[in-house]
């Protein structure tokens, strides 16, 4: 199909109306990318391509990721453009109805249909590109091409045939927790859109090893950024237009001694007399991130200790949140039906855990850093051109999330009609179901 007749074209997901891309769009997720990294590798010259998008008047503000600020809620609210609660991904990790504690992983445990899915069931090329195979199975709902490095060696990439990811890319994959595992995962975006013709839409997102392990401005983290920008400048030169957003912060969460400051939430309520359970979304497979400690946590009590569970929490020092289920699924657009009695965020240099008992079997890593919390909610959104006027101006008064860049790059960043604002101001229109339904 030619790009005109893409620019023709538009579909919706999830009640609003897409454009269908005019050239090669990229949107590139850098998980765990405080602003302050950016800042720190711009002030130290390591990234020059970036340096120029901003001085030639790239679209750039501080937006905010959703709570918790975790990986999958974050990815999947910007493939849908909603809200947790309409997508109902709560978590990396939650507790079922039944009661079952399990990774939130499964196509079948997303509620809302993706950009991505949409486009391709316009027959537009998509690809979805991913360092954490824990994210490759919900990203590729609506039979979207996607692949992670964790299986870049292994796994065919469709529809490139019997080829690997590595195969395109021409070198074996580095491990999940190598340092340039995220600029990998560039490389396949690059090599898959060289390959096998024009990509109409790329997603690409990294893992945050880097972020978890080194602070803004230090060698390894510029290196980071500097390999990063070193293949922006390529996506650039290939006639992308890119955007670039993050899923969530990340902050120190340790004492001096390298220890983690630390609450033990089923401690604490088991000092009062309450039973309770603490469940940690931030679980993962990825223990040498972050040991499963961040700063937000799900607590089951029972309803009548509830109340008093609430304060006691809420007084423990480092606790800045206590709600209940029905006041967090509000304060954070979150579905009822999937999260916890009590909803409980630590503050900047916090992070919740369990038990005691729990914990010793596995340490967390010295010198911790993670997310989870409000503090790790603010988060770059870059775009490598700006939106026109009219489109902004249009979306006035409306909060900058990551969850909105697909409708900025899109609908804003576009030569024709006016942008269209939601269903029914659209030509050939195409809607995509919810899946798991």
């Amino acid at each position: 199909m030619s790009s005109t007749e893409h620019s023709r074209q538009t579909v919706v997901a999830n009640g609003q109306s897409y454009i269908a891309p005019q050239k090669p769009t990229v949107v590139i997720t850098i998980d765990g990318c405080a602003v302050e990294y950016l800042t720190a590798a711009l002030e130290k010259g390591c990234m020059p391509n970036l340096q120029a998008l901003l001085d030639g008047g790239a679209f750039s503000v501080d937006a905010l990721s959703e709570m918790p600020s975790f990986t999958n809620p974050n990815n999947i609210s910007i493939v849908t453009g909603v809200a947790p609660a309409i997508h109902g991904i709560v978590g990396n990790y939650y507790r079922d109805p039944h009661g079952v504690e399990r990774q939130l992983t499964q196509p079948s445990d997303l509620r809302a249909s993706t950009i991505h899915a949409a486009l391709h069931a316009h027959g537009i090329p998509v690809l979805m590109v991913t360092a954490k195979d824990k994210l490759r199975r919900l990203l590729s709902v609506g039979g979207v091409p996607s692949v992670s490095v964790e299986k870049a060696d292994s796994l065919p990439i469709a529809p490139y045939g019997d080829a690997t990811a590595a195969d395109l890319v021409g070198r074996p994959a580095p491990h999940i927790y190598d340092w340039d595992a995220s600029i990998y995962a560039m490389d396949i975006g690059l090599a898959a859109h060289r390959q096998a013709g024009p990509i109409g839409l790329l997603y690409v997102s990294f893992t945050d090893y880097v972020q978890h392990r080194e602070p803004p401005g230090s060698a390894l983290a510029n290196q980071f950024y500097s390999a990063f920008d070193d293949r922006l400048g390529i996506y650039l030169a290939e006639g992308f237009l890119v955007g670039i957003t993050a899923d969530h912060g990340m902050n120190a969460k340790h004492n001096h001694d390298g220890s983690p400051r630390l609450i033990l939430l089923e401690d604490v309520l088991q000092e009062a007399g309450i039973k309770g359970h603490a469940v940690l979304p931030i679980t993962d497979p990825y223990t040498a991130h972050h040991g499963a400690l961040g700063s937000f946590a799900w607590v089951y009590v029972d309803r009548t200790d509830r109340d008093r569970a609430i304060e006691i929490i809420g007084n423990a020092a480092g606790v800045t949140e206590a709600y209940t289920g029905r006041e967090a699924a509000a304060a954070y657009e979150l579905p009822s039906d999937l999260i916890g009695d009590i909803a409980v965020s630590g503050d900047r240099s916090m992070v919740l855990g369990r038990s005691a008992s729990f914990h010793a079997a596995s340490p967390p890593p010295g010198h911790l850093r993670s997310h989870g919390g409000r503090y790790e909610q603010p988060i770059p959104l870059i775009l490598s051109e700006q939106p026109r006027p009219e489109f902004l101006g249009s979306r006035a008064g409306r909060p900058h999330r990551n969850r909105y860049i697909h409708d900025l790059l899109l609908n804003g960043c576009t030569e024709q009609q006016e942008a269209p604002s939601g269903i029914g101001s659209v030509q050939k229109p195409i809607s995509v179901a919810p899946f798991g339904e």
